[in-house]
C-alpha cells in the first residue's frame, strides 16, 4: 500500500462543480426565510425536505451530525414487505410496504438496491410448522403481486448449496421469498442530493442551540457549526423537528412541560468476514414474533438484530457484550459454529427505533408514523419505516397542507401532482455501469480493477463516471484505499467535494465500507483527514 509520505499532494484538485463552502451555505441559511426548516438529517427529514423542494418551498435542512449519522446507518439494510406483520394480521401493511419496496428498488433507485433472496429454516420443535410457514411466503408474494417469485417451501439440500453454513441437523424445511436490500447510508446521500437538486439548502454538523419565536410560535432555529464553532440562526415560516431519538429533546425546546411523546428501541447488529459465498439469505424465526437475519451484505455477513427497550442517552447507544452473546447465540439456531466465531467479527453497531409512547413489548409496537404539533406550532414527525421513506415524506407533506393558519398549503404544489415514482440521482443498471468502467473507465489511467467498477456502480449509479474521471486525472487517487476493499481514493476526494464529508468517520462508516470491514486502520484515517482538509 502506498505510504502516506508519497501521497502529499492526494485530492488537491477538487472537482468541478463542488459544493458550495460551509462558510457559504451558513451566509446563506442566515440571510434567507425559509418556508420549511427541517431540523433532523435522517431519512425521515430527508425524504420531508426532497418531498418540500420538489413541492416548490424553500426548504433547510440541518442536522447536527452527519446525515444518516445516527439511526438511518444503523438499520438491517432492507427494503422489506415486513413478512413478521403477517403474524399480526397486518395484510394491507404489508402490501403497502411492498409497492414502496417494489418502487424504490426497481424505479427510485435501482442502482442502490438489488434483490435478495431469503431462505426461512423450519427445524423439529420450532416455533412454526411447515405448511404454515410455507403458506406464510405464498402470501407474502401475492401480496407483492409475485413481482419476487411465488414463496414455496424448498429441501434443506438444496438451501444448504446456497448457504454453505446452513445448519441441516433437524431441519424440516426451508421457506423461500423475496425482498430487496440496500446500503442504507447511501441511499441516504443520494436523496440528500436529490433535495438539493430539488433547491433545498443542506447542512451537517450543525447543531441546533435554541429555537427562535415570534408571538410564541417557532420561526426559526439558533445553530452552531461544529466544524468551526460559528454560531448563526435560521428564519422558516415552518420548523420540522425531524430527530428521530432526540425528537422530545427539542420539543422540549418548545415547552419545557412537553410530555415524553415516544420510547426508544435498541437493535444491535453485527458484521463478520464470511467463510464461504452466501448466494441467499437467512430469516430464522425465534419464538411467534421475532426473526433473526443473517444476510450477505458489501462482501460480509450481517448478523442481528435485538430488540428491546432503551432509556439512555442516545447519543451513548452502542453494542455491548449482552447484545453480541444473543446476537451469536441467536444465530447459532441455524448457522454453523465457525461462521460465528468472535474472531471473524469486524464491526459492530446500534440504532435506536422510534415507537410511539406506551406499554407492552417493543417488538411487538407498530412501526408507524406520527405526526405532531406542539404548542408553538413546530411540527414533530417520528417513528416509521426505511422502507417506507418516500411514503413518510409525502405523508409530512399532506399534514403541511392541511394546517389551518399556515399559508404554506397555498404556496405548494399539492403532493398528488408531483412525480410518484421520481429517481434519485445516478439511476442506472448497475450492471451496464460496471460494464462500462471496465472498458472505459481505466483510459487513459490504469484498468479499473472489476470489483472497484461493480462497487462504484451499485454505490453511485452513472456518478461512478464521475469518480472515474478523478481517477484518470490523478493516478493516485485511483489507487485502492486498502488492498482488501474495493473503493479507491478518489471517493474521498468525491466525498469532500460532492457529499458533505467533514470527518474521517463520515467518509469512512458512511460513504465507503472501510470500518464496517474492519479496514478503517489509523493510518488510512490519517491520511483521510488529509485529503479533507484540503477542501477548497
Amino acid at each position: 500500500m502506498t505510504t502516506l509520505q508519497s501521497v502529499p499532494s492526494l485530492g488537491t484538485h477538487p472537482a468541478a462543480g463542488s459544493l458550495p463552502s460551509r462558510a457559504e451555505t451558513r451566509e446563506q441559511l442566515s440571510k434567507a426565510t425559509y418556508d420549511l426548516l427541517v431540523i433532523g438529517g435522517g431519512i425521515l427529514g430527508i425524504s420531508t425536505a426532497w418531498h418540500a423542494a420538489q413541492s416548490g418551498l424553500r426548504v433547510a435542512l440541518v442536522d447536527a451530525g452527519d446525515f444518516a449519522g445516527a439511526t438511518s446507518s444503523a438499520s438491517s439494510k432492507l427494503l422489506h414487505g415486513g413478512l413478521r406483520y403477517l403474524q399480526t394480521g397486518a395484510v394491507k401493511l404489508v402490501a403497502e410496504n411492498h409497492f414502496e419496496r417494489r418502487a424504490v428498488s426497481r424505479q427510485v433507485a435501482p442502482h442502490l438496491a438489488n434483490p435478495l433472496t431469503f431462505y426461512l429454516p423450519v427445524y423439529k420443535g420450532g416455533p412454526h410448522g411447515a405448511a404454515k410457514l410455507g403458506a406464510g411466503v405464498f402470501a407474502y408474494s401475492a401480496l407483492s403481486a409475485f413481482g419476487d417469485g411465488v414463496g414455496h417451501l424448498l429441501s434443506p439440500a438444496k438451501a444448504a448449496q446456497d448457504v454453505p453454513e446452513l445448519r441441516t441437523d433437524n431441519l424440516k424445511a426451508v421457506a423461500v421469498y423475496g425482498d430487496d436490500q440496500m446500503n442504507d447510508a447511501r441511499m441516504a446521500l443520494m436523496t440528500v442530493r436529490a433535495a438539493v437538486d430539488a433547491g433545498a439548502t443542506v447542512l451537517n454538523h450543525a447543531e441546533v442551540t435554541g429555537l427562535r419565536f415570534t408571538k410564541g410560535r417557532v420561526t426559526g432555529a439558533d445553530l452552531r457549526d461544529r466544524t468551526s464553532g460559528d454560531e448563526f440562526g435560521v428564519d422558516a415560516r415552518l420548523v420540522l423537528n425531524a430527530t428521530g431519538p432526540w425528537v422530545d429533546h427539542l420539543r422540549r425546546m418548545e415547552d419545557p412541560n412537553a410530555a415524553p411523546s415516544i420510547r426508544l428501541s435498541k437493535g444491535a447488529h453485527l458484521v463478520l468476514k464470511r467463510t464461504s459465498p452466501w448466494k441467499a439469505a437467512l430469516a430464522t424465526p425465534i419464538d411467534k414474533y421475532r426473526i433473526t437475519f443473517a444476510l450477505p451484505w458489501e462482501d460480509m455477513l450481517l448478523l442481528g438484530t435485538t430488540d428491546e427497550e432503551y432509556e439512555g442517552d442516545p447519543g451513548e447507544v452502542a453494542v455491548n457484550e449482552q447484545d453480541i452473546t444473543q446476537i451469536l447465540d441467536e444465530a447459532a439456531f441455524s448457522i454453523r459454529d465457525q461462521q460465528l466465531s468472535r474472531d471473524l467479527i469486524t464491526y459492530s453497531f446500534a440504532g435506536l427505533r422510534v415507537l410511539p409512547g406506551g406499554p407492552g413489548d417493543t417488538s411487538k409496537a407498530k412501526r408507524e408514523t406520527v405526526v405532531t404539533e406542539g404548542r408553538g406550532g413546530m411540527l414533530s414527525v417520528a417513528g416509521g419505516k426505511w422502507t417506507t421513506f418516500r411514503h413518510i415524506g409525502r405523508t409530512v407533506m399532506n399534514k403541511l397542507a392541511s394546517l389551518p393558519g399556515h399559508p404554506l398549503g397555498e404556496d405548494m404544489e399539492p403532493i398528488s401532482r408531483l412525480p410518484k415514482k421520481l429517481p434519485l440521482p445516478g439511476i442506472a443498471n448497475p450492471n451496464a455501469v460496471a460494464h462500462r468502467l471496465l472498458v472505459d473507465g481505466g483510459t487513459p489511467g490504469p484498468r479499473m480493477a472489476a470489483d472497484t467498477a461493480r462497487h462504484l456502480a451499485t454505490h453511485y449509479g452513472s456518478l461512478s463516471f464521475d469518480i472515474a474521471r478523478l481517477a484518470n486525472d490523478d493516478p493516485q487517487l485511483a489507487e485502492r484505499i486498502h488492498p482488501d476493499a474495493p473503493e479507491i481514493w478518489a471517493q474521498v476526494a468525491y466525498a469532500r467535494d460532492h457529499e458533505w464529508a467533514e470527518t474521517a468517520d463520515d467518509v469512512l462508516r458512511r460513504r465507503t465500507t472501510l470500518t464496517i470491514r474492519g479496514l478503517a486502520t489509523d493510518e488510512i484515517r490519517t491520511r483521510v483527514e488529509d485529503v479533507l482538509g484540503k477542501k477548497a
